[in-house]
């Protein structure tokens, strides 16, 4: 098993598809955000919040989603929210990531009565986005071709399931103005009115809204719920990819490929584990895996790995070296090592790469079909032909730098 160094690890380049915002501020910068707008957190120092909310180590999924309710909390502040899509692009930059896909849930930051709306909020995460990638994008490196430029795209949220207060200010006056609905009835309005405003907003505006997903608790909310949400951004060119096999079978896998025509998947740990399966006709339960499996290698869907987030919210998983990640590689699935959560899983996209390559089997030609397929299956805001031309600049790097430590 060949050994790559952290300097080799962050000087290649990489990518991120699968990073939440609203879980990826930095830790002095939240409080700061808080100061500002008076925001109570559970505590004032970086200490005491690791201590107390931000930990290397949770009991479950809940509490690791409690981090987001900290967060949440201070980007209902167009000016804070700004300053964390550029910091976020910043942190990224100084690792050697070029590409990133920032996702979020903007219903969880519209806040009406205070005049933020869908369209205040992606234009703040833009800006912020677009103001660090131009300063990059400016450096002398860059512009002399000795490295790539740093490029992004958002992926707006839609959420499984919300209630009918708690979650945001503009989810508690919807279940009020649809008190007659059936719950499911309005978590699905909702999808449907994210969907149509993100399609508007990249039509008229070019804000580049690159794709579609689905967040939150799995069980109980299959993604075939949510089936003519994904069909309008299917019919509109908005690319997808969801939250499945997370929590949930191998069958919600195959759910959101079938029913809401996934191009990615985000996470897919439990995806080679039968005792996950519960659907009452599969039978037989290794077969049903190895052919998911098979189909997703053969139609080259990729997979968003998230290695210390799973780590964090699957207890079951007592070592590394347990994930399903080596299912995937032994499957030949296109795997593309991200971090989820910055801050609220404690990482870098550097440190995940470390994890994977320290404990996998990982040769040279696997790490850059790694890599390769960051750029290759990422949401690019241009044509397929401009994204070609741009991960064949980033991989023409990563060459150059294998060249320098010596693996090439």
């Amino acid at each position: 098993m060949p050994r790559y160094s952290a300097e080799f690890i962050k000087e290649m380049p990489k990518s991120d598809l699968h990073l939440h915002l609203d879980g990826s501020l930095r830790l002095s910068s939240l409080i700061e955000m808080a100061k500002r707008t008076g925001t109570k957190l559970p505590a004032d120092t970086v200490d005491g919040l690791k201590q107390l909310v931000f930990k290397d180590k949770y009991n479950n999924l809940a509490e690791y989603l409690h981090c987001f309710q900290c967060t949440c909390a201070v980007l209902r502040d167009m000016e804070n929210l700004e300053r964390a899509a550029y910091e976020l692009a910043i942190d990224n930059q100084l690792e050697g990531v070029n590409y990133i896909e920032v996702r979020f849930a903007p219903q969880l930051l519209i806040d009406l009565p205070n005049g933020i709306d869908f369209d205040r909020v992606m234009h703040a995460v833009n800006d912020g986005l677009k103001q660090a990638m131009q300063e990059y994008n400016r450096s002398e490196p860059v512009l002399s071709g000795a490295k790539p430029p740093f490029a992004y795209g958002i992926i707006n949220c839609a959420m499984r399931m919300f209630g009918d207060k708690g979650f945001s200010p503009y989810y508690t006056n919807l279940f009020q103005l649809m008190r007659d609905f059936a719950p499911i009835d309005v978590i699905k309005l909702a999808a449907m009115e994210l969907v149509r405003a993100s399609v508007r907003l990249r039509d008229e505006e070019g804000i580049p809204i690159v794709g579609l997903d689905l967040a939150g608790q799995e069980s109980g909310y299959p993604a075939g719920k949510f089936k003519e949400v994904y069909e309008y951004a299917h019919q509109h060119f908005l690319l997808k990819t969801l939250h499945a096999g997370e929590a949930y079978g191998a069958e919600s896998v195959f759910e959101a490929i079938t029913e809401c025509y996934a191009d990615r998947i985000g996470h897919g740990y439990s995806m080679f584990i039968p005792e996950m399966i519960s659907h009452p006709d599969i039978v037989d339960k290794a077969a049903y895996i190895r052919n998911l499996a098979s189909y997703i290698a053969d139609k080259r869907i990729a997979v968003e790995v998230c290695l210390t987030s799973n780590l964090q919210t699957n207890p079951a998983i007592s070592d590394i070296k347990q994930h399903k990640f080596k299912d995937m590689l032994d499957n030949r699935i296109a795997t593309v090592i991200c971090t989820d959560n910055r801050l609220v899983s404690n990482t870098t996209v550097s440190k995940e790469y470390q994890l994977a390559l320290d404990n996998f089997d990982i040769p040279l030609k696997r790490l850059k079909d790694i890599v390769a397929y960051g750029f290759k299956k990422s949401f690019f805001p241009g044509t397929y032909v401009e994204k070609r031309e741009y991960a064949k600049h980033c991989l023409e790097y990563f060459d150059r730098v294998a060249k320098r430590y010596g693996f090439i």
